[in-house]
């Protein structure tokens, strides 16, 4: 069957498992400290533009999440975040776990707006008994966001302004970090997004990585004993040279960009052809995420074919249905995928 469902149903490109078998029976230090993960820093800060980055590799998203938030808060601070951002609703309450509270502001086409976050702050520090709420110490958005869509680069740069007002980090999760800055509709570079946020990760789990993600502390901000802290969060490899030969390898002859890319071209024939369909969107996207809006028996009849995964129902009678491409995805998935919503 052929499997739009997420990014990361395959396993890696053939890229890095060729490098993983080619060093495998290397001897090298743990924890990170081998060769291969201190090349791969020193690729993404070229590629970032950011000499002195600190970089962190660590296995996945909600871990990365979890330890960033929880390492960057204090112990009364909670991190602002749209209703249905990642850290939201689809991290079983990591975030709170760690003892934060994720504050949930009002979600327009996946994204938060400055000027929500703005008059959040303002009135938080307006009033007489703010010490007695948690305080709002730190902005995370996604990038592209769990809808697919994109923060123009103006945008980014309100809600930059506003957390700089307040002294408070934006961190952006870049679970899909390529697929936004491959979009044709992107208008921000890697070097502008990491100007802009105080701490971002880089997305290798759904970008072509057996897992992985390069956190990346844009401003000599790392906090100190990052990794003892990851430790704590059981989010620390020892075995650190399988994520850094990784991203030594996506970051070699712009490898994350090549594959990132197509897959943007991938969803953009779906996209095309569920448009010439005369086919409702849930919503526009620009990205490797596409969404419908079907009748339930539909959806079924397609799950019979193709394998995808439904986000949320619309009403009694018709559900969202999310169709996802990746590095991975092919153009027979997508003939596939075509010729099978013509038969509804």
């Amino acid at each position: 069957m052929h499997s739009f469902e997420s990014d990361y149903t395959a396993g890696a490109r053939v890229e890095i498992l060729r490098r993983l078998n080619e060093t495998n029976l290397e001897q090298l230090p743990g924890y990170g400290s081998d060769k291969y993960c201190e090349s791969a820093k020193e690729k993404i800060r070229a590629a970032c533009d950011c000499p002195g980055a600190d970089i962190f590799f660590m296995v996945g998203g909600t871990q990365t999440n979890a330890v960033v938030i929880d390492s960057m808060l204090p112990s009364y601070g909670g991190v602002i975040a749209a209703q249905t951002g990642h850290i939201s609703d689809h991290e079983a309450g990591a975030i709170e776990f760690t003892g934060h509270k994720v504050i949930a502001l009002p979600v327009y086409d996946g994204k938060l707006r400055a000027e929500d976050v703005w008059m959040y702050m303002k009135d938080y520090w307006q009033d007489a008994s703010h010490q007695h709420f948690v305080y709002p110490g730190m902005v995370y958005i996604s990038y592209p966001t769990e809808f697919g869509t994109l923060y123009t680069k103006r945008e980014l740069v309100e809600l930059a302004s506003v957390c700089r007002w307040y002294n408070i980090p934006l961190y952006i999760d870049g679970a899909r970090l390529g697929y936004g800055l491959m979009s044709p509709k992107c208008d921000i570079t890697l070097p502008e997004l990491a100007q802009l946020c105080d701490v971002f990760y880089i997305g290798g789990t759904k970008v072509g990585a057996l897992f992985g993600e390069a956190a990346v502390f844009t401003k000599h901000n790392m906090p100190r004993y990052f990794s003892t802290i990851a430790k704590q969060h059981g989010a620390l490899l020892a075995k650190g040279r399988l994520l850094g030969l990784q991203f030594d390898t996506l970051f070699t002859d712009d490898l994350y960009f090549r594959i990132s890319k197509h897959a943007i071209n991938m969803a953009m024939q779906i996209r095309d052809a569920f448009d010439a369909r005369g086919l409702q969107f849930y919503l526009h996207s620009p990205t490797n995420l596409q969404f419908l809006i079907m009748e339930n028996k539909a959806v079924r009849a397609l799950q019979q074919k193709i394998a995808f995964h439904t986000w949320g129902k619309v009403d009694e009678e018709h559900s969202v249905a999310r169709f996802a491409t990746s590095w991975s995805t092919t153009q027979e998935d997508v003939d596939a995928l075509i010729d099978a919503i013509k038969t509804l």
